[in-house]
């Protein structure tokens, strides 16, 4: 599983950890039934603490997106968060664009990213 983590970032470990996996998710790269690695290896691999990756793994299981049990470890359950409306996911999306653009980012520039986030923007600019 390709996860890195950002020392720079101003997210918790935890909350980076939980981030990419659930970007894993919803680009289609870990499918409903995967199989995530065990607590104890993902801690190794990322170089943190056992427990900030069982967080991630609560927070993930908290959204419906993974089961945890004990023998079986922890699946991908879904890819799509029921406990979320969309209104509170509108909300969410709203304040990424307006950080977006008090950073000076161009709109034309972050509609290319969204494009290349949803993997249409390939598409788009073939010849």
């Amino acid at each position: 599983m390709l996860l890195t983590i950002d020392p720079r970032d101003s997210r918790p470990i935890y909350q980076q950890v939980a981030d990419g996996i659930k970007a894993l998710i919803a680009q289609g790269k870990l499918a409903e039934g995967a199989s995530l690695p065990p607590v104890r290896q993902l801690a190794a691999d990322l170089g943190v603490n056992l427990n900030t990756v069982a967080t991630a793994y609560r927070e993930l299981q908290k959204l419906g997106l993974v089961t945890i049990s004990h023998g079986t470890g922890c699946v991908v359950t879904s890819s799509r968060t029921t406990e979320r409306s969309q209104d509170q996911l509108l909300r969410t999306l709203r304040a990424a664009l307006t950080d977006l653009k008090l950073s000076g980012v161009p709109s034309s520039e972050i509609r290319g990213l969204v494009s290349r986030e949803l993997g249409t923007g390939a598409k788009r600019r073939k010849p």
